[in-house]
């Protein structure tokens, strides 16, 4: 039965190499092999089937140099062919040290580099295929191998217990290469797709507060043929006697053009002075307009403002709008029937603080709060259905990012009855009409 191993154009959720990926990494252990065999063989003087092992070798290159033939080197290949490709990868090894001493060669350790790659891209079912072969593969070499090459011809006989120790320790280096591997590369996906969601979310809350600008120029852009209206109706007026069956439908069409240029007019003037104030806005007006959507007979939402000398006036940004929003509704959606919101300021910091009366954060997870995908609420299914909530862990990750990036700090605590947030910027970092506030601001969005 013929092979023919099946490609993709594009990778998929594991994110599989491209063939030129793992044909770069087969010509390093290519030229690797070749330098250590012809080094033990001619620098050495150590005897070993060199004509064997040299063989073995030049399968490796040959197949490169099919693969580069037959196919692009951006080909991205499926789960199947890479945990192919990665087998073959294990079996030449696995050739090449039974020609030259089995596990005694201190190089059987490579076993890992086939099973490493397969962890940090291909599905766990191949991962676990992999690992199993090169078991079975380092098991056999433990006793069916040719005698490890050695000075004066004379082959070097090493104990069965420091065998049995290589093999164990290859055992234990493919497991926890293959776990670890996994780990970091599935957490790096995870922060990937995290932090896409949160560039996502940014950019809508940005088009949102962009509205404005969008609205002064379809007025600029409307004003040239409602001026063009305006025109033909009073030419048709003079054109048609006083007391025409049409003379009032022409004025009330003047008249209501007339009145849409005035509409255009202000919009169109929304960058002067008065908008600018408009962009500005105090702290305890951010947090009410934040808290107002959210008040319902269910949750009482209690707003407490002081602090030392003058309320800072922020500039409008729409990554702590969104990301205290998203707070304050955690907040709702546990609270039992309190949620307390403390605005505080001082010369040097401007502090918020949620906190509700509800059961607080899980201390199994609360260590790890923050980081994407990870919540207290059940999955997707779990939820509504049974009046519960419902989440993928991504709400508070992106409100924590877009918080952060505006220049705050924020820290979680239980304080014995319920959950506790407390935001803290620096002061200059966001208030209006200083240097770092505007370029903090501009940072941010």
């Amino acid at each position: 039965m013929e092979f023919r191993p099946t490609w993709k154009s594009a990778a998929g959720p594991e994110e599989l190499p491209s063939l030129r990926t793992l044909v770069r990494l087969r010509w390093m252990a290519v030229i690797g092999q070749s330098v250590a065999v012809l080094g033990v063989y001619f620098g050495m003087e150590f005897p070993l089937p060199l004509g064997w092992c040299l063989a073995v070798i030049a399968l490796s290159a040959w197949l490169n140099v099919f693969l580069a033939i037959r196919w692009p080197s951006s080909t991205r290949l499926t789960s199947r062919a890479t945990a192919l490709l990665l087998g073959y990868d294990i079996l030449q090894l696995a050739a090449l040290l039974y020609l030259t001493g089995g596990l005694e060669n201190p190089f059987s350790f490579l076993f890992l580099v086939p099973v490493t790659v397969s962890a940090t891209s291909l599905q766990l079912r191949w991962t676990l295929a992999l690992s199993a072969f090169a078991f079975v593969c380092a098991s056999i070499l433990a006793f069916v191998h040719l005698p490890l090459p050695w000075s004066g011809g004379v082959p070097l006989s090493l104990p069965q217990i420091y065998v049995t120790g290589m093999w164990v320790a290859i055992v234990c280096g493919v497991v926890f290469s293959a776990i670890y591997a996994r780990r970091i590369a599935e957490e790096a996906r995870q922060m990937s797709a995290a932090l896409t969601a949160t560039e996502l979310v940014l950019a809508r809350e940005q088009r949102l507060s962009a509205l404005d600008g969008l609205a002064a120029a379809a007025a600029h852009e409307l004003g040239t043929p409602l001026a063009t209206i305006a025109l033909v109706a009073k030419e048709l007026k003079r054109e048609l006697p006083p007391d025409g069956p049409h003379t009032e439908d022409i004025d009330l069409l003047i008249g209501q053009a007339s009145r849409c240029r005035d509409i255009l007019a202000r919009l169109a003037n929304r960058d002067t002075p008065a908008d600018d104030i408009y962009q500005q806005v105090k702290l305890t007006s951010l947090v009410e307009d934040l808290v107002a959507p959210l008040r319902g007979p269910d949750i009482e939402i209690d707003v407490q403002a002081a602090g030392m000398g003058p309320e800072p006036v922020l500039r409008r940004n729409p990554a702590i709008g969104y990301g205290l929003g998203n707070i304050l509704e955690n907040a709702v959606d546990f609270a039992v029937s309190t949620v307390i919101v403390k605005a505080n300021w001082t010369p040097v910091d401007v502090n918020i603080t949620v906190s509700d009366d509800g059961p607080g954060f899980q201390q199994g997870v609360f260590e790890r709060l923050g980081d994407p995908f990870v919540t207290t609420r059940p999955g997707y299914g779990a939820g509504e259905a049974d009046g519960g909530h419902q989440g993928m862990g991504l709400g508070f990750f992106i409100a924590k990012t877009l918080l952060e990036r505006s220049g705050a700090s924020v820290a979680l605590a239980n304080p014995g009855n319920g959950a506790e947030i407390s935001i803290v910027w620096p002061r200059p970092a966001v208030e209006a009409g200083t240097l770092s506030g505007n370029v903090a601001n501009a940072a941010a969005t």
